[in-house]
């Protein structure tokens, strides 16, 4: 929908926004990883702006972010629901690592990770709050019913991850916390985000299931927000919370 656009909303507030789209990853690049998809894609992709870009992440691109801030020349960094200290999931952790086990033979023979099997990762964190919140779904408004499949649609909606970066997410982020422990590189460098030298920020849900707090980066900037994983980006309290702020960042850095 047009008005929950944080892209849209960002170029009305003056600013020159470019959103990167990975595109549809296909078997043959199986073996471009997390890191490749920074070293091979991102950082060349970086050195065409004229000068130094921000850069925005959200999720699993606030990671992506932070090591090509790491690598290259960027004017800030700011992460939304990213994690990083992945032992912040506890005892999920054990659950997930066996629907990776069980997922990993027939994603190597696809050469793909398909969003079903991260949606059904998603799922095992809180079961519970996922059926309550297609009980809620009976209920609802129109209006409400209408963002809510349109969010739904959204979130469930992406490509597949290549089978590398698949297994890196699964096994040396999840279960190794490679991130968190300062083991993982990119590029030759180990990335370390409390070392980056362009500003940085990072927003935190408090109520988030698919990122929970306990796995945030830790950087000395941090706004808590109230909204979820999904909501803090494009729902009813997404420009109060996140957007606004977020813009209000941007146009204080040097």
């Amino acid at each position: 929908m047009s008005n929950r656009s944080l892209v849209r909303w960002m170029a009305q507030q003056g600013f020159h926004v470019w959103l990167l789209d990975w595109g549809e990853p296909q078997p043959a690049d199986r073996a471009m990883d997390v890191a490749n998809h920074v070293a091979q894609l991102l950082l060349p992709l970086l050195r065409r702006f004229p000068q130094p870009p921000v850069l925005v992440g959200y999720c699993l691109g606030g990671i992506l972010s932070i090591a090509a801030a790491a690598v290259s020349d960027c004017a800030g960094v700011a992460t939304i629901a990213s994690p990083w200290q992945f032992d912040g999931y506890g005892a999920a952790r054990r659950d997930i690592g066996a629907l990776w086990d069980a997922a990993k033979p027939a994603c190597a023979e696809l050469g793909l990770v398909p969003m079903e099997v991260l949606q059904t990762g998603f799922w095992r964190l809180d079961p519970a709050r996922t059926i309550a919140k297609f009980e809620a779904f009976a209920t609802m408004p129109d209006d409400a019913a209408a963002m809510f499949v349109a969010m739904e649609d959204w979130a469930n909606g992406g490509a597949p991850l290549t089978y590398a970066a698949g297994a890196e997410l699964f096994e040396g982020m999840l279960l190794a916390n490679a991130p968190g422990e300062g083991r993982w590189q990119v590029a030759g460098r180990t990335i370390d985000p409390l070392a980056l030298a362009c500003p940085t920020i990072e927003f935190v849900s408090l109520n988030d299931r698919i990122v929970p707090a306990a796995t945030a980066v830790g950087l000395a900037d941090r706004r808590d927000l109230g909204a979820g994983h999904v909501g803090m980006i494009v729902g009813s309290r997404a420009q109060e919370q996140l957007w606004a702020p977020l813009r209000d960042w941007l146009a204080a850095l040097p």
